[in-house]
């Protein structure tokens, strides 16, 4: 029944981004997205309203005394945060700083549904204390219990808290109290106004799409106008192709401030996805490679193999955050092997939502890949030293 439903939500998700991005025609479609466009409009109202109230103090933010740094996007995901958050916390964990990642973990499995009805029907709120992916020194949860992007910080950070909990001011007092932690990174924080205080807000930009179609939830991918970027203290262009002088002069437009860094996702190896075991990204020349995923926006990765030198003979894409079944992974195995593919590519943060397989007669690997600055260094080592010496 669960497999059921999940394949519902998803299939009904694939079916919305397809009307949101004009890719299904029709008068249906049409329709469905001139009431989405009305929905868009409430929802862009119901945002300034949440503002203004914590403009105005009606909604009461909280500090914790120490510093905070909230990395998050104008659009719903794609812009490929998870690696600058990693980045930002290993940058921050060499200049002496004692770094917590706070995620809402999303997707994460939930407690029990009989003890949140039970909490809700007695008026109990939730006193448990957040999720600790990471002590600093051991992965502690897995990634169905952590969610995937958690559970890929703490793998790559292993000297990094990671803690997970919808109330981010809650898991920052535990990150303080408990680990002695002195900097709080807020993975996907721009829009969670409740944790205030000596804060440096950065905003990703994907130089791709960077407000996807311009429109708001539900009709478009944006969580709030493009106007808002003038809270930004940072603006990072992410898959940068250099290309970028008009949206460069666009985000000035918006944020004269802000520095502008520019960045891309810089592949550097293979890694066997159950045997751990590397390989270099030379294997990629002129073999023929399926690609596999479930990410928001699967044409980068796809699209960066192929710039490896990789021939693409097959292709699987599934929903964003799509937790895999053996057979589905069976399933790729074997039509993968029908078009002679010699191994299947996928990303890290698929990778750690893979079930485990008995059978694997052909190699899955996924790429890792690393933050690399192309231009605005100096902009970067300034968010830094405001960050660390402030």
């Amino acid at each position: 029944m669960r497999e059921k439903f999940r394949a519902w939500t998803e299939s009904l998700e694939t079916f919305a981004l397809d009307v949101i991005f004009e890719r299904r025609q029709g008068k249906r479609a049409a329709l469905f997205r001139s009431f989405l466009f009305l929905l868009s409009r409430l929802f862009l109202t119901g945002v300034k309203i949440r503002r203004f109230l914590y403009n105005v103090r009606l909604l009461r933010d909280a500090t914790l005394g120490v510093q905070i740094i909230a990395v998050g996007n104008l659009t719903v995901g794609g812009t490929g945060k998870t690696p600058v958050v990693e980045k930002l916390a290993r940058e921050l964990k060499d200049q002496g700083r004692n770094v917590a990642i706070l995620s809402r973990g999303y997707r994460s499995k939930p407690p029990p549904l009989t003890r949140r009805i039970l909490n809700r029907l007695l008026f109990r709120t939730e006193t448990e204390p957040p999720r600790v992916v990471s002590d600093g020194k051991s992965l502690l949860l897995d990634s169905e219990a952590a969610g995937d992007e958690p559970f890929m910080l703490a793998s790559n950070l292993k000297d990094v808290v990671v803690l997970v909990d919808k109330d981010r001011v809650k898991s920052g007092r535990y990150a303080i109290e408990k680990f002695g932690c002195d900097t709080l990174l807020l993975d996907d924080g721009f829009q969670y106004w409740k944790l205030a205080g000596r804060r440096q807000d950065i905003v990703l930009v994907d130089a791709q799409q960077p407000f996807g179609n311009c429109h708001l939830l539900p009709r478009g991918t944006l969580r709030e106008p493009p106007s808002h970027l003038a809270r930004a203290h940072a603006i990072f262009i992410t898959k940068s192709n250099g290309q970028t002088a008009p949206l460069r002069r666009m985000l000035s437009e918006y944020n004269p401030r802000a520095g502008i860094i520019e960045c891309v996702h810089h592949p550097l190896y293979l890694e066997d996805v159950f045997t751990g075991e590397r390989k270099k990204l030379d294997v990629l020349k002129g073999a023929q490679v399926a690609a596999l995923s479930g990410i928001a926006q699967p044409e980068s990765f796809e699209e960066s193999l192929v710039k490896l030198g990789a021939e693409l003979v097959y292709v699987k894409r599934f929903a964003d955050h799509h937790r895999f079944t053996q057979q589905e992974l069976l399933n790729a195995i074997n039509r993968s092997k029908i078009r002679q593919a010699r191994m299947i590519v996928t990303t890290q943060k698929d990778a750690v939502r893979f079930p485990k397989l008995d059978r694997r007669d052909l190699p899955i690997y996924f790429m890792r890949v690393e933050i690399r600055i192309v231009r605005g260094a100096a902009d970067f080592q300034e968010c830094l030293r405001r960050i660390c010496f402030r």
